[in-house]
């Protein structure tokens, strides 16, 4: 009976957002909240789970396989495929979250991009971030949680490890690789890199 119920009541949220404009591809693959408010000329694909406590604002596509839960998602977003977002989350206008990226209690600033494969935790980004694939921040020693924030037009290259609590000022860039354990002056490029080391002529041992 409980199922049942549960069913008549993702029906009947369905066809009050279809009903107030809301575009869905797939809608019997959709699931809202009874608390779920959103804006105009909004779009979901496919596979969209959405939990308690989310709001979303006006024009924002939610791609396929993407879960959503107590966060803040405002105009121009675009969200997924494949992406998580967690409780605490804000997504201010223009901003994009790619496929496999989860976020969690962080603010993504206007018209930043966190776009591949990566965990944004306990942050805060400025506007026009571009967060490279691969890059995860540090945010857990196994004790407490620290804080990431990465300020105004910051590029962070790919496969980085920004390890709080740490501060990246403005209109600097992170060298792709680069494991970052102290602030990040504005204007200035850091990176932590081995020399890279060939041997010419090698010869792999036979097994």
């Amino acid at each position: 009976m409980k199922q049942i119920n549960s069913q008549k009541i993702q029906n009947q949220l369905r066809n009050k957002f279809i009903k107030s404009g809301v575009k869905m591809i797939g809608p019997e693959t959709i699931f809202f909240s009874e608390d779920t408010k959103i804006g105009k000329n909004v779009i979901i694909e496919p596979y969209v789970v959405i939990g308690p406590k989310v709001k979303i604002g006006n024009n924002v596509k939610i791609n396929s396989f993407c879960h959503i839960e107590n966060c803040e998602i405002e105009s121009k977003v675009d969200i997924g495929p494949y992406a998580r977002i967690r409780p605490g989350t804000v997504l201010k206008e223009g901003s994009r979250v790619g496929n496999f990226v989860e976020i969690k209690k962080s603010i993504i600033g206007k018209k930043s991009k966190v776009n591949h494969l990566s965990y944004i935790g306990d942050s805060d980004l400025g506007r026009s971030v571009n967060i490279g694939a691969g890059t995860i921040t540090c945010n857990y020693d196994g004790v407490k949680k620290s804080k990431t924030k990465i300020k105004n037009n910051v590029f962070i290259g790919s496969n980085s490890s920004l390890v709080a609590p740490v501060t990246i000022n403005e209109n600097s860039l992170v060298g792709a690789g680069s494991v970052i354990t102290k602030n990040v002056k504005k204007k200035s490029l850091a990176l932590t890199r081995s020399l890279q080391t060939e041997i010419q002529n090698y010869k792999r041992k036979k097994r």
